[in-house]
């Protein structure tokens, strides 16, 4: 009885993550960088794991817009937990924070994978 009631409840336990999709906005640049968790891959201040980005000039921001797991485990072998990652963004910075605005993982499987 009691696996029964697990696979009743199973399918509906998928509804519960929520989608993300950012629109690409043809007013703003498209920005190359790398993404990561900020404490355990960029050495950035933080109280938990959280998505941030790497820009060409090295600063590093937390961005607000998009969750560290909303594009998979965080904390599988190719996460961001663990490995850095290229991304094409949008979005502006305020208050230390990127607001994203777009955000695409890079499609092409590069050498560009960073892992410690």
């Amino acid at each position: 009885m009691k696996k029964l009631i697990l696979l009743l409840f199973i399918p509906f336990m998928s509804f519960g993550q929520e989608i993300v999709k950012l629109k690409f906005n043809t007013d703003l640049g498209i920005i190359k960088a790398k993404a990561s968790c900020g404490i355990c891959m960029f050495s950035m201040q933080g109280k938990q794991c959280e998505l941030a980005i790497q820009l060409d000039n090295n600063n590093k921001y937390y961005v607000n817009g998009a969750e560290i797991d909303d594009y998979g485990d965080a904390h599988s072998d190719e996460g961001f937990c663990n490995a850095i990652l290229d991304v094409t963004i949008q979005g502006e910075i305020n208050n230390d924070k990127f607001n994203l605005s777009f955000f695409q993982l890079s499609t092409e499987k590069s050498d560009e994978i960073i892992k410690p």
